[in-house]
């Protein structure tokens, strides 16, 4: 209570606290005529510890304007961030100071499953996501983009839903079921594991295939798509509680005269969003190429789709799959914080089992840049009813990431 009554006392005087209880102020103006509700605020922690003249070792503490305190996250990238919230077209003031913080539960949360073909899993408190790598590239199977696991529960699932399927004692009996004859019984008892199926907080119940999934980018020269297939390399950079950041860094492309083309990506994932912010890069490319960001299209909604260049997103409502029917609708979209060239439909020259084609943003991407983007998924079963309710949230999401929150350091 001390703490906190002091905290207070350092707000009310307009945070002209004492030498012993130094403070910074980080201002945060809304430029929008919308509310930032829980929008993951970003300052650099080397300039915060300068200024309260603190190791980089100090615990802190941060209040918002009303003096309540919030969770922070220092990050691999020397930052230090929280989730802020301002009024449209307002500032608000939050003081970092030093302190003993608050426990928080860790609702973002991922890492390599070797156990399970080298999967790179992670998700936040509003959905969850799977990058595959180099076991699966081994094995032939081709599944190049993302794959969107549901939920409907800020709880941690996907650590759950991985140790089910992949329970040896489970398996064990279901391949005794199997040699018995008893096909039926081994059936029932694998759906109890299934992370296919609905066990109450959501299911993969999302298809990939050899195609870009949920939001993947790919170089695109001549018109045609070079997928990037599994990744080779995975560092987990931040894990929780408020960020999730993964390096990922994939095998060398032959992409026209340049056959050593290396793909990084770093994929960021905070509490509260339903998109993964992404920064990609190709190293070795020695020339303009023009780069695509799609979300596959499947044979059971093929014109469930918007594409909107001018707002900065494309999305797309997607059917599920086996072994029920009433999963619900998953949507996937991407944002875009800068001018998109095209965004299309563009579907294949034949069926590719049950994946139609791709909606497509494209836009030229120059040798050694960093193409910025974000992706990710809904559920009409977690808070998205209507597709309306999900492109109303993508075209929000774009206007925010186009029009920053505007932060200070005093």
């Amino acid at each position: 209570m001390k703490k906190f009554l002091l905290a207070f006392a350092c707000v009310a005087a307009s945070y002209s606290c004492t030498d012993e209880q130094q403070a910074v102020t980080v201002t945060i103006t809304n430029p929008l005529n919308m509310e930032r509700s829980g929008e993951m605020v970003e300052v650099s922690a080397e300039e915060v510890f300068r200024k309260l003249n603190l190791p980089d070792t100090a615990q802190l503490v941060v209040y918002d304007d009303k003096a309540q305190e919030v969770p922070y996250q220092l990050t691999y990238d020397d930052k230090l961030i929280f989730p802020a919230s301002v009024a449209a077209q307002a500032t608000v003031g939050y003081t970092i100071q030093e302190g003993e913080p608050i426990l928080v539960n860790t609702v973002v949360y991922g890492r390599q499953y070797p156990e399970r073909a080298d999967d790179v899993a992670w998700e936040n408190d509003r959905a969850a996501y799977r990058a595959y790598g180099p076991a699966l590239q081994r094995s032939g199977e081709k599944a190049y983009g993302y794959d969107v696991f549901t939920k409907n529960t800020e709880e941690l699932v996907v650590e759950d839903r991985y140790r089910m399927e992949l329970d040896s004692a489970s398996w064990a009996a279901i391949h005794a079921l199997q040699q018995a004859g008893k096909k039926a019984e081994a059936d029932s008892l694998r759906q109890t594991i299934s992370y296919h199926v609905d066990h109450g907080n959501g299911m993969d119940c999302y298809a990939v295939g050899p195609t870009l999934g949920g939001g993947t980018s790919a170089l695109m020269p001549d018109g045609k798509l070079i997928y990037p297939y599994c990744y080779n390399e995975c560092e987990v950079l931040d894990n929780g509680p408020l960020r999730f950041t993964v390096k990922l860094v994939y095998n060398p492309l032959v992409v026209k005269n340049d056959s050593n083309v290396v793909e990084t990506r770093i994929i960021q994932l905070d509490k509260g969003s339903q998109l993964n912010k992404t920064t990609v890069n190709y190293a070795y490319l020695t020339a303009e190429t023009p780069l695509a960001t799609g979300l596959v299209i499947h044979a059971a909604h093929p014109k469930e789709f918007v594409c909107n260049a001018e707002k900065g997103y494309i999305a797309y409502a997607d059917p599920t799959t086996e072994p029920n029917a009433d999963n619900g609708t998953v949507y996937v979209g991407a944002v875009f914080p800068y001018p998109v060239t095209e965004a299309k439909a563009e579907l294949f020259d034949a069926p590719v089992g049950d994946a139609l084609g791709h909606v497509l943003a494209i836009s030229p991407y120059a040798p050694d840049d960093d193409y910025v983007y974000y992706w990710g998924s809904g559920w009409s079963k977690y808070g998205f009813a209507a597709p309306e309710d999900w492109t109303n949230y993508l075209e929000n999401f774009a206007a925010k990431v186009r029009n920053p929150l505007q932060v200070t350091i005093e």
